[in-house]
């Protein structure tokens, strides 16, 4: 979010919560279910403009779940509903980097439509563009 720009409340409550920072650096483990967990506690207690932000990241983190366990279907099911949902937001809600993610989960999500196997390299990590303004938590 550009300097100068006051955050919403609710937005800047869950970027101080130190469970956003652990559901963070679950996500980029590749520990899908606990970042699921984390994500999810945030987007209950949330009612503000970022709540369909965590369930979109909370779609793809099971989506990628769903594919380790060998559901296809589920993984492309849960991948599409958390782009759509992402593509609606600002792709620097909550201080990330939204944008490289739904690039890259687009890509995924083609493979998983198509059948064909997908990247190896799985999603990118959650980049925070707003460092400054997250707890370390």
């Amino acid at each position: 979010m550009p300097a100068g720009i006051p955050l919403d409340p609710d937005e800047a409550a869950v970027m101080a919560d130190p469970r956003f920072g652990s559901a963070i650096r679950l996500f980029n483990q590749g520990q899908w279910y606990a970042c699921h967990d984390g994500f999810e506690e945030l987007w209950h207690e949330t009612q503000g403009p970022c709540r369909p932000v965590l369930q979109g990241i909370l779609q793809l983190a099971v989506s990628q779940l769903h594919l380790e366990r060998g559901n296809r279907h589920g993984a492309s099911v849960l991948m599409g509903e958390g782009i759509g949902r992402l593509r609606r937001c600002s792709p620097d809600s909550l201080g990330l980097d939204l944008r490289t993610l739904l690039s890259t989960a687009a890509l995924h999500w083609q493979a998983l439509q198509s059948g064909i196997t997908t990247p190896a390299d799985g999603l990118p990590p959650l980049r925070i563009t707003a460092a400054d303004r997250l707890s370390d938590g």
